[in-house]
């Protein structure tokens, strides 16, 4: 088999199907049969310079997915694999890699690159392979070029797949002492340069040491500077990238390079060419980011205990950046509106003033201002339509009372505009920057309100006038009524929009008719604004919404008429019926909440569940989802009636249930399940084995994403306090899943997501607790429970002496320490007592600003008082 691999490889890419798919089976079965010969026959593929190009760049794909895999345990599994392969036949694999890298071919030393990057990501970390680097770094001083460039490539792969504690610190000043060495002007060939420079951006966080130190941190900001002047502008773009890693990584080290790292950017945008000067203009963007967040978390009171001080970079250098943003307004392409990904240097630009804005607040605006005066009316579109952008951009950030009286000036002119203009460009910009004017000076933010009696009638007519524009148009229309309507969110019983509901709503379902919906986000704009619209909707409205109600159920009902469709049909057609079921899941919320229209409301729950069922019978997650979440709000509006639905409703949830690939179906479904036991009650109990089977195998599975745990753990307390004592059954179950993971919480450490992580999993263990109690509540048989709450209070000290909990976590914890009390009464007052850290614990929240957190530890404080006194 070995001896063939070059034809199989041949085969494998054949235009021809049938010789594809057989080819691709015998790689499988001999990848399966003999895995070892497998692997190194490939390394040998890609080693042999005899050997066509096509086939050695596949066997090296080949061989780097046979180690490598997005899914997680997919990704240990082959990490296994390789560790536990026999040695002899790893060293012929590397050795072969290595080889490779001094190939005249390029696309075989590119493969060779990524493919050691993988092996050392999996052998480095186990102290394996330890002398990768050396031999490397001895490459680089070889020539010829070639080998230079794809080992400097191979350092850039290996910076990215391994983790900055893995390699010494003195493996780390020769790593970076050679990509310095290869991006300097002195390097005469270009593909050698250009390979160190992006090798250096993977390299930067390796490099902590090095940029505390001052002769090596300005030698690395000096060759990365002239980087950005080279003739090659692969190699200035690559530079621009490392300035703009570094911003972020190092931004308390800039202040001495600040004012020649600005000469050098403004350089770049003004006359360089686009993927240059985009990088140019997001070194600023990523030094705003830095600033905000330094700001957000200090509040501008930088005491010593603050880790980096803000440096105000942004605001020293507002009046030459602003003037050079501007500028790039000016740069526009002809059809940016119509492209949805379009980014180019007029985009960056404003996205990168919206930044500037937010971190200087009110110091932006008389910067500003001239240029929208100067440019608003011009003939040239591009003036316009800069201008509007200019203003659209600065509304997030300055104060309303410095905003306020520009709007007020300014909204007549640009709802003349949105009808008037003649450019399209111009229109798209100003129903944008009318959304940002509703988003961020909307009633409850600001004294003088801008939109009044007076003015709503033509805001709303000019919005409904250009919801008949042009498809793009037409969106940011919609998207500027969405915000108009959130406004009034608050406002209780009356709001100003209330007169013209129904011509909105006929208008946005007219919209979602336009033959050209597809085009722009259209029609799915449409539908989340007129679900918008009828959520922040005031009960003098409720009979239209009650209308609305037969209408959308007929649109559903025809997206479900069996005709035949192709593929791309289909897909069109699954996302219109999520986006139905989107619209009936707010209808629903909406009638369900109050009495009078939930009663008029009830006459259509058989018809909607009936279409709800249909769906689900279309194979398509995105779908399921919506159509999940539109029945757990109808299982909260019909209560215990929803009994009615669960025999026919119930293979669906477990399909959900088992949906492993689309974890977010399983997630929406787990909280369903929650809905549905609350407004079933003790009704759910036929159903119970079933669901906590399932629920019990999620947990145990490592193919089920993280994200899915803490909600299933809810999920156990909304069916215990469903349920009550007849959870007796799955009690020790649960409790032993409820009891592994609070132990496997209490022992991550480490980055912001991982905190966040265990904040949901902690608040997920917490309310399965508190459900199972007040469940178990006043019934015979709380005495089961005794022996679970020693385990309890230790895992609420465990987390109280932590410190990291959010206000969520300790609402729920000190409510599970209340219900602990409330249920086993004596039983838990001497434990109580004897706990660690429940006092403080229940100081420390009775003392808190929050007053959920308040009021749940007043609760907690009565039932402890009565469990002690007993």
């Amino acid at each position: 088999m070995a001896m063939e691999v070059t034809q199989v490889l041949l085969n494998a890419q054949s235009i021809d199907g049938a010789v594809r798919k057989n080819a691709e089976d015998s790689l499988k079965q001999f990848q399966e049969q003999n895995l070892p010969v497998f692997l190194v026959s490939l390394s040998g593929e890609l080693a042999n310079e005899e050997k066509p190009v096509e086939t050695r760049k596949l066997a090296g794909l080949v061989l780097k997915n046979a180690l490598d895999a997005k899914e997680q345990h997919r990704k240990f599994e082959l990490v296994q694999r390789w560790l536990s392969l026999d040695g002899n036949a790893k060293s012929q694999i590397k050795a072969c890699l290595l080889k490779t890298l001094t190939s005249p071919v390029s696309d075989a030393r590119s493969t060779a690159s990524q493919v050691i990057a993988k092996v050392a990501g999996i052998e480095l970390p186990h102290k394996q392979w330890p002398e990768l680097i050396g031999s490397l770094l001895s490459n680089v001083h070889q020539l010829p070029a070639q080998a230079k460039q794809a080992t400097l490539e191979t350092l850039g792969y290996l910076c990215e797949e391994v983790s900055p504690d893995v390699i010494d610190q003195d493996q780390v000043n020769k790593i970076l002492t050679a990509v310095v060495q290869g991006m300097s002007s002195s390097e005469g060939n270009t593909d050698v340069r250009l390979a160190a420079t992006r090798a250096l951006y993977n390299a930067l966080g390796f490099a902590q040491a090095n940029f505390s130190n001052d002769m090596e941190r300005d030698y690395i900001m000096r060759v990365v500077c002239e980087a950005t002047l080279s003739p090659e502008v692969r190699i200035r773009q690559a530079a621009f990238e490392c300035l703009v890693s570094i911003s972020s990584t190092y931004y308390e080290k800039l202040a001495p390079y600040i004012q020649d790292i600005f000469n050098i950017t403004a350089k770049a945008v003004r006359e360089d060419e686009e993927p240059v000067a985009l990088q140019a203009i997001e070194f600023w963007s990523s030094i705003c980011d830095e600033e905000i967040d330094i700001l957000e978390e200090y509040g501008g009171n930088f005491t010593g205990d603050s880790d980096i001080p803000c440096f105000y970079f942004i605001k020293q250098a507002l009046p030459a950046l602003v003037p050079m943003l501007l500028e790039t307004l000016l740069k526009q392409e002809e059809d940016q509106d119509q492209d949805e990904g379009a980014w180019n240097i007029a985009m960056a630009g404003g996205t990168c003033l919206g930044l500037v804005a937010r971190t200087v607040g009110d110091d932006i605006v008389p910067l500003v201002v001239p240029f929208i005066e100067e440019n608003i009316s011009k003939q040239d579109w591009r003036q316009r339509e800069a201008a509007t952008y200019a203003f659209g951009s600065i509304l997030e950030g300055p104060s309303p009372e410095k905003l306020i009286p520009l709007v007020n000036v300014a909204l007549t002119f640009m709802l003349s505009a949105l009808t008037k203009d003649p450019n399209s460009h111009v229109k798209d910009t100003t129903a944008w920057t009318l959304g940002r004017i509703f988003e961020f000076l909307r009633g409850s933010v600001v004294d003088s309100p801008i939109i009044s009696q007076a003015n709503c009638q033509q805001i709303i007519t000019v919005l409904l006038q250009s919801m008949k524009d042009t498809p793009n148009v037409a969106e940011k229309a919609c998207g500027a009524l969405y915000f108009l309507a959130q406004g009034y969110e608050e406002m209780g019983p009356s709001s100003p929009l209330t007169p013209f509901f129904q011509e909105i709503v006929q208008s946005l379902l007219t919209v979602t008719h336009r033959e050209d919906a597809g085009e722009s986000r259209l029609r799915t704009a449409a539908y989340e604004t007129l679900n918008e619209v009828v959520r922040c909707s005031t009960d003098e409205t409720a009979p239209l919404v009650l209308q609305l109600v037969p209408v959308i159920m007929m649109e559903l009902h025809n997206t479900l008429e069996g005709q035949k469709l192709s593929s791309d049909e289909r897909e069109k057609q699954s996302e219109l019926q999520g986006l139905l079921c989107g619209c009936l899941q707010v209808i629903i919320q909406k009638l369900g909440a109050s009495e009078p229209t939930k009663y008029v409301f009830m006459q259509y729950a058989d018809q909607i569940m009936g279409l709800f069922l249909r769906v689900f019978a279309c194979r398509s997650a995105t779908v399921h989802e919506e159509a999940m979440l539109a029945i757990g709000a109808l299982a909260y509006a019909t209560g215990a009636d929803f009994a009615k639905y669960m025999p026919e409703f119930y293979r669906y949830l477990e399909m959900g249930l088992q949906n492993f690939e689309e974890y977010q179906v399983c997630a929406v479904t787990v909280g369903v399940v929650g809905d549905i036991s609350r407004a079933l009650e003790e009704k759910i109990v036929p159903y119970c084995d079933g669901i906590m089977t399932q629920l019990l195998k999620n947990l145990s599975s490592n193919q089920l994403h993280r994200s899915v745990k803490p909600p299933i753990f809810s999920c156990f307390g909304d069916i215990a306090l469903a349920v009550g004592e007849y959870f007796e059954k799955y009690l020790m179950w649960a409790m032993s899943a409820l009891q592994s993971a609070a132990e496997l919480s209490t022992h991550i450490a480490g980055d912001d997501e991982l905190v966040e992580y265990t904040n949901s999993l902690r608040n997920g263990i917490l309310e399965a607790y508190s459900g199972i109690f007040q469940g178990f509540k006043n019934s015979p048989k709380t005495q089961l429970l005794i022996p679970y709450a020693p385990h309890i209070l230790q895992f609420l000290d465990g987390i109280y002496m932590e410190k990291d909990m959010d206000d969520v976590v300790m609402k729920t914890a000190i409510g599970v320490l209340g219900d602990l009390a409330d249920t086993l009464g004596s039983h838990a007052g001497s434990m109580i007592q004897q706990s660690v850290s429940s006092k403080d614990f229940l100081n420390e929240c009775l003392s808190s600003e929050d007053l959920m957190i308040k009021e749940s530890a007043e609760w907690a404080k009565l039932a402890i008082s009565r469990a002690i006194s007993v």
